[in-house]
């Protein structure tokens, strides 16, 4: 199969209103099955910029977006994993509309986080039978503290001045819970946006607590190595990190906190097989 090579449109075919989509794929197929397939049929024009990883030639995600973000020309670049379908024909000039009334904003995103509400606030739908991908769902934009890496966007104005990590996120994980962290810092708001989209990919950030802990392997362990320094980046500035992955301290050792965290899973199991056993 041909390799989709990076596409960059020129800065004259450009409007300065448009989305740029920036994203970087390992699977051509699963690329134009969603993510180009929804991206064919929008309504308005865009600037596709398209990073061919299926070499290697990126070691992580901040890297290949920084370069692909470099590039873009878009008043908002959208960053997407390829396993997206975005959820109307409308869907980038209705984004785009959203995006204009937020004030103050740094960067926004379909799922996120937030320190005062439990549970992943999004409108999204995942996996395969798809289902909701979290538990809260909004009607209006929402603050958050950090937001899922599957869509974000971010004002090119903002891009200009702050760019992802690739020190702290050198490896394809937490990029987007990192720049969220630093967009705070500086000022700027993060968002949930109540647009809806599919993900193919189920993740891990909907399943049960007592299911995502049955291991303490669940994460790979480069995903551990980079949540422990974005944990370490901004531990001056934030007593817990709320992801969708998960909630941290900054201020504990990860090692200690993922026992925690498994041990109150197995009593919650025995509690369950106990209370079970009893209305036998």
């Amino acid at each position: 199969m041909k390799r989709l090579a990076p596409q960059v449109v020129l800065e004259g075919g450009i409007k300065e209103s448009m989305i740029s989509v920036v994203c970087v794929y390992n699977n051509e197929k699963s690329l134009k099955d969603y993510l180009l397939r929804s991206l064919n049929r929008q309504s308005c024009e865009y600037e596709p910029i398209l990073l061919d990883n299926s070499q290697g030639q990126f070691q992580s995600a901040a890297e290949a977006l920084n370069w692909g973000g470099g590039k873009a020309k878009g008043k908002y670049i959208m960053f997407a994993h390829q396993d997206v379908m975005l959820g109307s024909h409308s869907w980038l000039k209705e984004v785009e509309k959203v995006l204009d009334k937020l004030p103050n904003l740094g960067i926004a995103g379909v799922a996120g986080k937030s320190e005062n509400k439990k549970g992943i606030i999004t409108n999204i739908k995942h996996g395969t039978p798809a289902k909701l991908a979290g538990e809260i769902q909004v009607e209006n934009p929402t603050k958050v503290q950090t937001l899922d890496e599957c869509l974000v966007m971010i004002p090119k104005s903002v891009f200009s001045v702050l760019q992802f990590d690739e020190k702290t996120c050198d490896d394809w994980h937490l990029y987007a819970v990192d720049y969220c962290l630093s967009c705070k810092r500086l000022g700027f708001d993060v968002y949930v946006i109540p647009m809806f989209l599919y993900h193919r990919s189920e993740g891990v950030f909907t399943k049960s607590r007592v299911q995502i802990l049955k291991s303490l392997r669940l994460f790979p362990k480069s995903y551990y190595l980079t949540l422990e320094m974005v944990l370490n980046k901004h531990r001056n500035q934030y007593k817990r990190v709320y992801t969708t992955c998960g909630d941290w301290s900054t201020s504990h050792p990860i090692i200690l906190q993922r026992i925690r965290i498994l041990a109150n899973a197995g009593l919650k199991l025995l509690f369950r097989k106990l209370r079970g056993d009893r209305q036998k």
